[in-house]
């Protein structure tokens, strides 16, 4: 999305406004809580304490043992222990994260993502204690969770979904009869399923016999749950997003569109809104029908709901998200919005800061997440001590940028650099937890802005350890990638650019992976498409 001739002014007044977190509201002259828990850890549990310190409620962190010295607890005003380095014995505890809520007065609990975001026993029980609980009903965690329930309310809400059998598979030889009468190829998903887990594919009758097998055990493993449903196949799709918010008065407001399509294993690596190539028309369709859905379930707070986007532009539903997203900040950049802000606010009983004629597209912005592994050896986790751990510096990742774009014949005209990190120098990179070091967002007039400077971003990370491998590199190859570049992505991108899990495709034109650190690009300037009406950034409200 261009800005059109005012882009530099508009973006420049955007940056201002959004300084390090974007903003929709002064804070309050009587804060809404007086004291947020925040049952998380890592970079969004910092990224949330920010915006509540910002907002003038004070902070609870709660830390496993070896988190003791984490960022997220040297942010908050008050900590609490809930337990040993295994997730099971601490970040998971309902039990002592409610006794850490009780001892320390906290009026309001925030899951953040992961952990018990999305388990509707600890809504139900943040809010029998008579905490307000930062996010959706018990209910409608229930009804989305479960990806066969969740379906069947989607259809009857008038939701595009994808063909399949809705019930519950028995056993391998029905999965294989399901299989045939939904025709090949089918895709094998657990209900509670979720991050990649419980699902294959199976192109005939013998292959669906062993994917139930090996999905059912998996599911039963991760989520305690082994129900099996079978569904169509969408070969090669885009993977689009619908972020809403939702308060408690019955408002809906949907926001720009995310294209989360660059994915390995079914986990997203790399996510940018609005989405490149995609009509404003099916924007809307998704996300009139992303309204209805919540308005059937009663939804409240930020969620989002999945979509399937074939060849055609249809689109097919995949799941509901009830919680924050991983990849927020993207659209908070393109739509000026904090969206934790509004859960606070939506939390406390207040009406939305906007409506949906309010919505505009800001620029474009890009998020890569930063993690701790290695590309060389399938993405394996890699767990180590940050030894040397420096962001990238925004005034020379602009300067960089800036350069590019004006040989290309363009200014880069001051874009934004925002890292979301819960890491610091001599932190460790632990085997019990996400191996996400941070998330990388740039946020630039158009897609191009702000590729160059994602380009200049990663060229400027420091992350060094003994033992510890990232994925900057790998993410550095993505971003002068021709098929990215050109923003034709589906979710075979990976899959078809990398089919060694490793090597340089042919179709890399920017970069050679490994590159050497701040090696100039090769320029190369896509076709820009208006698919979208001009934009220009709103007041907060």
């Amino acid at each position: 999305q261009v800005l059109g001739g005012h882009g530099a002014k508009c973006l420049a007044a955007l940056r201002r406004m959004l300084a390090s977190q974007p903003l929709t509201r002064m804070a309050a002259a009587r804060p809404l809580f007086k004291k947020l828990l925040v049952a998380n850890r890592g970079e969004i549990a910092c990224r949330v304490m920010r915006t509540a310190h910002r907002m003038g409620i004070e902070t609870v962190a709660v830390y496993s043992e070896p988190d003791s010295r984490a960022p997220h607890v040297a942010l908050a005003g008050q900590s609490v222990c809930v337990g040993s380095a295994a997730s099971a014995d601490s970040y998971l505890r309902i039990d002592r994260i409610l006794d850490a809520i009780a001892s320390t007065g906290a009026e309001a609990v925030h899951p953040g993502y992961g952990f018990l975001s999305e388990n509707a026993a600890f809504s139900e029980a943040v809010e029998a204690a008579g905490v307000a609980f930062v996010g959706p009903a018990a209910f409608a965690i229930n009804a989305m969770g479960d990806k066969i329930e969740s379906k069947r309310l989607a259809a009857e809400a008038g939701v595009t979904t994808i063909p399949g059998f809705e019930g519950v598979i028995a056993d391998a030889d029905e999965a294989a009869r399901v299989a045939s009468e939904v025709g090949f190829p089918v895709m094998i998903k657990a209900s509670a399923g979720g991050g990649g887990k419980g699902m294959r594919i199976a192109w005939d009758e013998a292959e669906a016999r062993q994917a139930f097998g090996l999905s059912q055990r998996e599911a039963a493993a991760s989520f305690g749950d082994d129900r099996i449903f079978i569904e169509r196949y969408v070969e090669k799709p885009r993977h689009i997003e619908i972020q809403l918010i939702a308060d408690t008065h019955g408002n809906v407001v949907y926001l720009p569109e995310r294209e989360c399509s660059v994915q390995r294993r079914n986990q997203k690596v790399v996510e940018e809104a609005p989405a490149p190539h995609f009509s404003e028309a099916t924007w809307r369709r998704m996300g009139e029908e992303a309204v209805q859905l919540a308005k059937a379930v009663g939804y409240r707070s930020a969620g989002t709901v999945e979509f399937l986007v074939d060849a055609r532009d249809q689109h097919y539903f995949l799941e509901m998200n009830t919680r924050l997203q991983v990849e927020h900040p993207v659209t908070e950049c393109v739509a000026g919005i904090d969206l934790v802000e509004e859960m606070i606010r939506v939390a406390a009983g207040e009406k939305l800061s906007i409506a949906q004629a309010d919505v505009r597209r800001i620029g474009w912005a890009i998020e890569s997440r930063v993690y701790a592994e290695d590309p060389l050896r399938g993405f394996l986790p890699s767990i180590g001590t940050l030894s040397a751990y420096r962001p990238p510096d925004e005034a020379a990742c602009n300067k960089a940028a800036d350069l590019a774009m004006r040989a290309e014949g363009e200014g880069g005209e001051g874009g934004l650099v925002r890292v979301d990190d819960g890491c610091a120098e001599g932190g460790e990179i632990s085997v019990h937890y996400d191996p996400m070091i941070a998330k990388l967002i740039t946020h630039g007039r158009d897609r191009e802005h702000a590729r160059q400077l994602m380009i200049a971003a990663l060229d400027r990370y420091v992350i060094h350890g003994s033992a510890l491998r990232h994925n900057l590199n790998f993410l550095r190859t993505i971003m002068g990638n021709d098929t990215f570049i050109a923003g034709k992505i589906t979710t075979g991108f990976i899959p078809d650019q990398f089919p060694d899990g490793l090597g340089v495709p042919e179709s890399t034109r920017e970069a050679a992976w490994p590159a050497p650190r701040l090696a100039p690009p090769r320029l190369h300037r896509p076709s820009r498409r208006r698919e979208h009406p001009e934009i220009t950034p709103r007041s907060p409200r």
